[in-house]
């Protein structure tokens, strides 16, 4: 049944590394769009960013999958796991263009960032040139919950007994008309009306690729957001495009 929603991922590391704005540090990769969830709606204007306020994204599990949703809808949840509940998240808009999403799980600057990674990932085994992320094949990117996967395949198994005899594809089918509520750009997609657990899906930056996500952490390295970068804008300015590598 998965076969029908998703299509061949691409899997290689510098898909779209041409366009990414993040830079090598000791750690590993950074961003330089961190700056972004501390400023306010008005500060993000004067720098020419619009503010997408989604909605909240219900965590069942608090095990978070970001990644493409109709390339790789089963793709394992991310290492790090934060308390079962509902957390908005925000989009960073420039040029046209999603350049960032962010999810909130609690109030404050975060001391320090983390590149996210999935079970067994290591970010000290990576070369100057290399990030784990994800591969975006079909444009757009999403946040849910990795429990969520059931109720997408519940739905796709829906529109196909209403449609017995056709090729059920899932973007045409069933999320399109959600995202086009938006223009295109984003939805706040619940694959079974009245059951628990939904996906923020939107517009990936520069379309099909490969994008790091990061997690910014307080002190004592409890999660505060988990931000995606894009590769849009750099130093969380939406003034000047950067110039491509």
């Amino acid at each position: 049944m998965r076969n029908r929603i998703m299509r061949a991922a691409r899997l290689l590391l510098c898909a779209a590394a041409a366009h990414l704005p993040v830079s090598a540090s000791a750690a590993g990769w950074t961003s330089s769009n961190f700056e972004l969830v501390v400023l306010s709606d008005a500060e993000l204007s004067g720098r020419s960013i619009n503010v997408i306020h989604m909605g909240n994204v219900e965590l069942t599990s608090g095990r978070i999958v970001a990644a493409d949703p109709l390339a790789q809808p089963d793709r394992p949840a991310l290492a790090r796991t934060v308390a079962p509940g509902a957390y908005p998240v925000t989009l960073y808009q420039a040029f046209g263009r999603i350049a960032v999403a962010g999810m909130r799980f609690a109030e404050g600057k975060p001391d320090h960032w983390e590149l996210a990674v999935l079970p067994g990932q290591d970010p000290a085994t990576l070369k100057d040139d290399e990030i784990f992320g994800y591969p975006v094949d079909a444009g757009v990117g999403c946040y849910m919950d990795a429990e969520t996967l059931a109720l997408i395949d519940e739905r796709e198994a829906q529109v196909q007994a209403q449609k017995p005899d056709a090729d059920i594809n899932y973007y045409d089918d069933v999320l399109a008309a959600d995202l086009d509520a938006n223009k295109g750009t984003y939805a706040l997609h619940r694959p079974v009306a009245g059951k628990k657990g939904n996906v923020a899906v939107f517009w990936s930056g520069w379309g099909d690729g490969f994008y790091p996500v990061f997690w910014g952490l307080d002190k004592d390295g409890r999660a505060l957001v988990l931000l995606t970068d894009f590769g849009v804008i750099e130093n969380a300015d939406g003034k000047r495009e950067p110039k491509l590598q």
